[in-house]
């Protein structure tokens, strides 16, 4: 799939240009169109169309580029509940009608003036929904060609340069992150994965690093090698740790440290996914794809102040002979001895080491922030539905960090519900006996267990060390634990839904612009 190339064009010269060939709308009231003659045509359209100001239309329009005049209505938006998606939803619908009329380069004109601030990023929103709904998936795109996309460019009306620079930036993330998590597990296995990664950042200033010796992986992540274990078997599904940092010019003032789910493949290990579970387990590393593409985004902007460390656990949780099962006791890279209490809650343990590694970067950086991101529980999904779950610790919450993320993503349509960490999340994990200081999870789904996507933050705190850097410490370290597992795919339908890759826009949008 080639690059949607993205450009800015002034709303008098739209019906003067013969490098569009359609003209989009998206209002919540076409009265609200400037341009008369367009005006008028749509009124008279009305006369004797009904759906226009219901539903996406395409119309005959002399006035429009190509001829091609395409109206979507966001609906209403005085309501309570309603937010910016429905410009994002309706620019879905609209983009799709525009491919079905034959149109290979459309404008699009985003109507947002006026409106409640909560709509202040419509017409970037819009666009990030154009996108959304053009990408394919990457064994698509490699089979069928150039032939399949053919939208090629896209002007946003009035847009500034600014706007289009970081709407690029944006974009090429988010087409990284679907592609990561999109595609299938032997294309995307733990090595393919690490070197789409590399290919990523060839020639950016992006530092990228791979960590692939099986011996060292042993040794430096230990909860991480448990859960490959069964994979060592098969040469092409042993795991990579994938390192990349971006340092600004300038001066520092902030520095975000990283890490990323990114199973390839969760079978559960022994204890099995079964009853049709197992479907969809290909988009388990949603969270390292999220951050691979908040990479590639940053790569692109080059944004000042911000310094960005983030390590990928990329490992595929096998079944055979040799996969590790309930009752285990390994020792954390931290020194702290989790006994197993589930197979299929493998991404905490693959994440853990990585945090404690950079935890211990944070101790010399400045202004530290330490996040793990991760499609971790089907308690986020069946709590949140699909929002990202956001979880944090004490020197967090005192600094409000969630509260700001999840504003700024209710504000650019990649919504997260904040949660709290409590007490009783790390009574359910304390130990039973002397032999281990911390359980991984319970025996049961995270689905139906109380509290299930907020104790494993809990968990990932303990075993990496972190919990010995809250508010009582002389180090506070602020850490915000991000499950996406109900906002990463569309629909909530793993097996079939398009990656999002959530959480990335509220990243780049609150730690870059």
């Amino acid at each position: 799939m080639s690059e949607l190339v993205l450009s800015t064009i002034n709303a008098d010269e739209i019906q003067h240009t013969s490098e569009f060939d359609a003209l989009i709308i998206i209002a919540d009231d076409f009265s609200k169109v400037t341009s008369s003659q367009v005006l008028a045509h749509i009124q008279q359209s009305q006369l004797i169309d009904q759906r226009i100001g219901k539903q996406v239309v395409t119309l005959i329009c002399d006035h429009a580029p190509g001829k091609r005049l395409i109206l979507a209505p966001t609906g209403c938006l005085s309501r309570d509940y309603d937010d910016v998606r429905r410009f994002f939803d309706a620019a879905k619908l609209a983009i799709n009608e525009a491919k079905l009329a034959g149109s290979i380069a459309p404008v699009l004109h985003v109507i947002s003036d006026g409106l409640d601030a909560k709509f202040a990023h419509a017409k970037s929103v819009a666009y990030l929904g154009v996108e959304q709904a053009l990408w394919q998936p990457l064994e698509a795109r490699e089979f069928h060609g150039e032939p399949i996309s053919p939208i090629k460019k896209l002007a946003l009306v009035d847009a500034s340069e600014e706007q289009i620079r970081q709407l690029s930036a944006l974009a090429k993330g988010q087409t990284a992150a679907r592609d990561l998590c999109g595609t299938e597990p032997e294309r995307m296995s733990p090595p393919n994965f690490a070197n789409y990664c590399v290919g990523l950042f060839t020639g950016t200033n992006i530092e990228t690093e791979v960590i692939a010796d099986t011996d060292v992986i042993d040794q430096q992540y230990p909860m991480l090698s448990t859960v490959a274990r069964a994979s060592y078997a098969v040469e092409r599904h042993h795991p990579r740790v994938v390192k990349m940092t971006y340092v600004p010019e300038g001066e520092i003032t902030k520095t975000l440290l990283i890490v990323g789910k990114g199973l390839v493949y969760d079978t559960g290990g022994a204890d099995l996914k079964v009853g049709g579970a197992m479907a969809g387990m290909s988009r388990d590393k949603g969270g390292a794809a999220s951050v691979a593409g908040l990479m590639k985004s940053i790569a692109q902007y080059q944004p000042k102040g911000v310094k960005v460390v983030a390590m990928l656990a990329v490992v595929r949780n096998s079944i055979g002979s040799d996969c590790f099962v309930p009752d285990e006791i390994v020792t954390s890279r931290a020194g702290v001895r989790v006994r197993i209490g589930n197979t299929d809650a493998e991404g905490r343990l693959a994440m853990g080491d990585l945090l404690h590694e950079l935890k211990d970067v944070a101790k010399h950086e400045i202004n530290p922030q330490l996040f793990t991101v991760a499609t971790l529980t089907g308690h986020a999904a069946r709590a949140m539905g699909p929002y990202t779950a956001l979880v944090e610790n004490g020197p967090a919450l005192a600094k409000r960090l969630s509260a700001t993320f999840a504003q700024q993503g209710d504000l650019w349509a990649d919504g997260s519900e904040v949660s709290r960490s409590r007490r009783e999340d790390y009574d359910f994990i304390r130990p039973r006996t002397l032999a281990d200081d911390v359980m991984s999870s319970n025996s049961a789904p995270s689905a139906i267990t109380a509290r299930g996507h907020q104790f494993p933050m809990a968990f990932l705190a303990i075993a990496s060390g972190l919990d010995k850097h809250g508010l009582d410490s002389e180090l506070p370290l602020p850490y915000i634990h991000v499950d996406i597992a109900g906002s990463g795919v569309e629909g909530g339908d793993w097996q079939n839904g398009k990656p999002t890759a959530a959480s990335l826009t509220s990243f780049f949008t609150t730690y870059c612009l």
